[in-house]
């Protein structure tokens, strides 16, 4: 299993969690909701049962316990209606106690939404509502939601910022690092190749392979400059798209296999600018290439389309390879991803740098099909 659908499971793992510690949360106060709320209706019974005795009593029976009971409710708003349904007065409902058109108003609201009103015999009935606590935590669960829903969303985008900032940092040291490495062996092959140049000048087949192995040292200077650049803030120029197409075109098709074919645009069409490092530019073109030519087995074709809008460049560079999984789409530009038994899973990760860091563009696979091929797609702000 790799680290990914690790990854992936144990955001499956926490979400279940989550949910699961969430469900109990709400299940547990709904609840302590429902035991207030018989609790509250106990309460008005027995105030309405100690409000009827009141009514009902004796001038010499001793009614200190029901004035009492009648007195503790501070809490719970109740309404008494009479016989023929009019509100006559409320009690908890502060200033509004005697206004009748709002209790009026209110009874037609509970009729609806209230809890079951209290007959009082031969007198009325009585209507309440649930207190303020119990209507706080009525509502506590959706408040727990959005609490904990905001507290994962935070912590999720500030866990993520810093561990692509800790990733940025661990490319730009290993990409300086890199380039500072080749740089002292390949000064020493250049010294090397003078060297030789100047020993056996008249020796054609010596001086042949010195060029060669000039042309290589140059590439290898390339790919320094290219990780020298990472980190850095590189310099865009106003480049010709095709004429770059066309170049990275050529230089890969020599080191391809014969049944490979290339179909690309003419530079004979009219040109497409953009805003570009070639440096890097070229890398990621390269990368895109290496990878359809790694996937389609030493026979196959690869193609590229470019389309120029209003507002944007699109390059779309497609192969008959292997394919990549749709579910895989959005892992491929991860580091460390990779299918293949050599090489670090570098290059995709990389090509989404350059492109999103440093060109403002995107890139991402617009299509594939298992066994039937895939496309990239970049996509470069138009050029002003």
């Amino acid at each position: 299993m790799d680290i990914y659908t690790r990854k992936s499971r144990w955001k499956i793992y926490l979400a279940l969690t989550g949910l699961v510690i969430l469900v109990i949360s709400i299940l547990y106060t709904n609840y302590l909701a429902d035991r207030l709320a018989q609790g509250e209706r106990d309460k008005a019974e027995l105030w309405v049962r100690s409000y009827e005795d009141l009514v009902n009593s004796d001038l010499n029976a001793d009614i200190s316990l029901q004035t009492t009971i009648i007195q503790s409710n501070q809490d719970i708003p109740a309404i008494f209606v009479n016989q023929f349904g009019k509100a006559e007065y409320g009690i908890n409902f502060g200033d509004k106690d005697q206004d009748t058109d709002f209790l009026n108003k209110e009874v037609e609201r509970l009729k609806s939404n209230g809890p079951p009103p209290i007959a009082v015999p031969q007198s009325g009935t009585i209507y309440y509502k649930q207190s303020r606590i119990l209507t706080l935590l009525t509502y506590f669960p959706v408040l727990q939601l959005l609490l904990l829903g905001s507290f994962v969303l935070i912590g999720y985008f500030l866990f993520s910022s810093a561990r692509r900032s800790e990733q940025n940092q661990v490319w730009v040291g290993m990409a300086k690092e890199t380039a500072h490495q080749l740089g002292t062996p390949i000064s020493a092959i250049v010294g090397w190749i003078e060297h030789l140049k100047s020993a056996r000048p008249e020796d054609e087949e010596v001086q042949e392979v010195l060029v060669e192995l000039d042309n290589d040292v140059k590439r290898l200077d390339l790919i320094a400059d290219r990780f020298s650049k990472i980190g850095s803030d590189p310099e865009l120029k106003k480049t010709n798209l095709i004429t770059e197409l066309e170049n990275i075109r050529g230089y890969m098709e020599k080191r391809a296999p014969r049944k490979v074919v290339f179909d690309f645009p003419s530079e004979d069409g009219a040109p497409i600018y953009g805003m570009v490092n070639q440096h890097l530019f070229a890398w990621v073109l390269e990368n895109l290439m290496r990878n359809s030519l790694d996937s389609m087995g030493g026979m196959g074709k690869i193609s590229a389309k470019i389309e120029k809008s209003t507002k944007e460049v699109s390059i779309e560079l497609s192969d008959t390879g292997k394919g990549i999984p749709q579910n895989k789409f959005k892992t491929v530009f991860q580091p460390g991803f990779t299918t293949k038994k050599r090489g670090w899973g570098l290059g995709l990760s990389l090509a989404k740098r350059i492109i999103e860091d440093y060109h403002s563009g995107r890139i991402f696979v617009k299509k594939s099909s298992i066994d039937k091929g895939t496309t990239f797609c970049i996509k470069l702000p138009i050029l002003q």
